[in-house]
């Protein structure tokens, strides 16, 4: 800051806030499409116009502007913010792993048991992360095998009901 030209250091200053505001500009509108398309015109209402959904769109770019405040309102009231990510992310990542992997590898499990699966190891995980001392790392390994090990146990009922209904 000392040793550039004044001007140099405003048009520094002003790339920096640039590429900010770009990365977040483009965040907030990759989760408004998504959740614009993916979501509410697939399931929400499908018939409505192109009018209607960029209206929509605008909503959700302001709701998720809204989330992400509150999300780094909340981080910044932890002590250590590479520890709240990693925790935030212990609580997800193992069910969703499970999924992913009963979805590629275990042919055996159907969506029905996965869901309900990944609901229970969701409960799971939020029950340990506040009324358990299990180290938050574990809660990967731990949402990961109940997804899988319990779609087994409710494929298997599953499986079995179908049997019975048929006879």
């Amino acid at each position: 800051m000392r040793y550039l030209p004044h001007g140099l250091i405003g048009l520094l200053l002003a790339v920096v806030f640039s590429a900010a505001m770009s990365s977040s500009a483009s965040e907030l509108n990759a989760l408004a499409s998504t959740t614009t398309v993916d979501i509410y015109k697939r399931s929400i209402k499908p018939k409505a116009n192109d009018y209607h959904y960029v209206s929509a769109s605008k909503w959700f770019t302001a709701g998720w502007a809204v989330f992400g405040m509150l999300f780094a309102s909340i981080a910044n009231q932890a002590e250590n913010l590479i520890q709240f990510v990693n925790i935030v992310g212990s609580i997800f990542y193992g069910t969703i792993l499970g999924i992913f992997l009963s979805a590629f590898y275990l042919k055996y499990l159907k969506s029905n048991a996965i869901f309900i699966a990944g609901i229970v190891a969701e409960a799971v995980i939020v029950y340990c992360y506040f009324f358990t001392e299990i180290a938050f790392l574990l809660y990967n390994i731990i949402g990961c095998l109940v997804v899988v090990v319990l779609g087994f146990v409710i494929q298997y009922v599953e499986n079995q009901f179908i049997k019975k209904a048929s006879r």
